[in-house]
């Protein structure tokens, strides 16, 4: 008999429990009832609102899903607001305050519950919060702390019922005069001579047709692709820009966050048989619109706006800036809308990154190949769904196999897209041949020195070789243009492999804890930190690690690290002797 397969994602569960509510039961039934309901009338619409979904609620305990952990803490800090109004209008044994719990990590989803540790975890923080205020693990602590003008006091790792291993919590305490969270200025990486960057966040759907959300998205993403066929222009990742969705935190905080000067942002309405989009430019630095203009096209032509309106930005921003080149030629193709509505929603599966959703997205390819065989962008899709399967299953030869296959033929119908050079280059690398990887994934950048991938992948390329020192900026260049990436964790951990075999301890450990941040689970970056914590002379928290990695990672053997395709390797070995101090 098959075990079920279940649908997993990662999430952010905010648990809230009223506090001395069978008090309230006790003095007046009526009154705690009506009280209730009012509070959490008003939790729903904070979470709605942020874009939370209420799946939980039991007696007087109420759970909720988002997906950004900073919207579910500035959802919390706005209804916990709200509710001390409400119980400021009451005497003081009559009022009822809120906990609040908050936990980010990976979920079993079945219909509309939520199953995991992770959920449990947030009920047992929120035991430990204050009665009208807010506690947070240490995972969601990593994502929110440089977003939000929120006082954080650590109450350091905490013993939880039911759960094995200890878990970091902290206190939240809302800071913002106005009321509202503010984005902190992320420290730049990049000098004053660098090129400008752009960012084009997501273009809002003002139809209110769930359906062309598809629409909305996909122009924005060509805007993105078009973009970054510019030479000189770095362009953020929509992997990071698009985490502004719906936000409403204003250019310069977005700007600040993204590390990009200029924010292009878009919206899209519908006149009876036309599309009308309209595209702003703006200065991140001063708030000041650079550039708008409206774009009209029948619903049949929808496909092509993108080509019109990424000339049009580059054009401006040359003269804006007075440092362009040469505006390049787009080289996407124009696709039919059936077709491109459909990539754009395998894209949006593949993202999610579950089992379910993996399929769901073939489903789509499948479809949109049936439609247009040569579109080179159905064609691109495939090769990077069979590249992600490989990649789950350690490099599996036959997928590997079609993903060249699939990106050879991208070439033959667009030889100026740089995402079939990159894959390529990762196939190389997959297979031992990092070599080769390097002339792939040059002729990756050369076509778009933004692809923040094709950065990252040349990095693991040179790492390989031996080249750490060379890997390093590889590295630091794709967290710059993709600072939210929903792979970051492991560029990271790839960053941390290069500050290992070059001695660098403080920063190998800083970096695997940035990793694991992202995704607890990951085993190379742990790997790595206990090495480096251990090479420090930093024993204890060496083998405190270590205990951590044997309970997450009961069948680990040294064959997992043997298996990297270092051309040295004394390279394999170092890192296991590093893992190995420690036990």
């Amino acid at each position: 008999m098959t075990g079920r397969l279940y649908t997993r994602h990662v999430a952010t569960i905010v648990s809230i429990d009223a506090a001395g509510f069978s008090r309230l039961m006790g003095i007046n039934d009526e009154f705690a009832v009506t009280a209730f309901e009012a509070r959490r009338a008003i939790i729903v619409e904070s979470c709605d609102a942020g874009g939370g979904r209420m799946f939980g609620a039991a007696g007087d305990s109420l759970m909720a899903e988002f997906g950004a952990p900073i919207d579910a803490m500035r959802a919390a800090f706005d209804f916990q607001e709200k509710i001390a109004a409400l119980n400021a209008s009451v005497s003081d044994e009559m009022r009822m305050p809120f906990r609040v719990g908050i936990n980010t990590g990976s979920v079993i989803v079945r219909d509309e519950s939520l199953y995991g540790d992770d959920v449990n975890i947030a009920a047992r923080i929120q035991e430990l919060a204050p009665y009208d205020g807010l506690a947070i693990s240490e995972t969601t602590w990593h994502h929110v702390k440089d977003k939000t003008a929120a006082r954080f006091t650590d109450l350091g790792e905490r013993v939880l019922k039911n759960i094995a291993l200890p878990v970091r919590i902290f206190t939240a305490t809302h800071d913002g005069s106005d009321g509202a969270d503010v984005l902190l200025p992320r420290q730049q990486e990049s000098s004053a001579a660098m090129p400008p960057a752009v960012a084009v966040l997501p273009f809002h759907n003002e139809i209110g047709d769930r359906e062309l959300d598809y629409v909305a998205d996909g122009i924005a993403e060509d805007v993105i692709q078009g973009l970054s066929n510019t030479r000189w222009l770095p362009v953020i990742a929509k992997s990071s820009s698009f985490q502004f969705r719906g936000k409403s935190l204003g250019t310069r905080m977005i700007g600040s966050a993204l590390g990009a000067r200029y924010i292009v942002d878009g919206k899209l309405a519908r006149a009876n048989t036309y599309f009308a989009l309209k595209v702003t430019l703006t200065d991140a630095a001063n708030g000041r619109l650079i550039w708008s203009r409206e774009f009209k096209r029948r619903a049949d032509e929808v496909a092509m706006l993108h080509d019109e309106i990424g000339g049009m930005i580059v054009s401006m921003l040359e003269k804006e800036v007075e440092r362009a080149e040469q505006v390049r030629t787009f080289q996407v193709p124009w696709e039919s809308l059936e077709t491109w509505q459909l990539v754009r929603r395998g894209r949006w599966h593949m993202q999610r990154r579950s089992r379910e959703d993996t399929a769901l997205a073939f489903e789509c390819f499948k479809l949109a190949q049936t439609k247009d065989a040569n579109s080179s962008a159905v064609l691109n899709e495939f090769a990077w769904w069979y590249f992600w399967r490989a990649w789950l299953r350690s490099g599996d030869s036959d997928d590997l196999d079609k993903v060249v296959e699939y990106s050879r033929k991208a070439l033959l119908m667009d030889s100026q897209d740089a995402r079939p050079h990159a894959y390529l280059g990762i196939v190389a690398i997959m297979r031992g041949q990092p070599k080769a990887a390097l002339e792939h994934l040059s002729e990756a950048l050369e076509i778009n020195p933004s692809f923040a991938f094709a950065h990252s992948a040349m990095g693991s390329a040179h790492l390989l070789l031996g080249q750490a020192e060379e890997a390093i900026p590889l590295f630091q260049a794709a967290s710059r243009l993709s600072p939210f990436d929903i792979y970051a964790f492991h560029n990271l951990g790839e960053l941390a492999a290069a500050y290992c075999l070059t001695s660098q301890w403080y920063e190998a450990i800083k970096t695997a804890d940035r990793s694991l941040s992202l995704s607890p689970g990951y085993f190379y970056a742990r790997f790595l930190k206990i090495g480096a914590l251990a090479r420090s002379g930093r024993l204890d928290e060496a083998r405190r690690e270590l205990s951590i990695f044997r309970t997450r990672h009961p069948d680990f053997t040294n064959a997992r690290i043997e298996w990297i395709p270092f051309a040295d390797a004394s390279a394999k070995a170092a890192l296991i002797s590093n893992f190995e101090l420690a036990g």
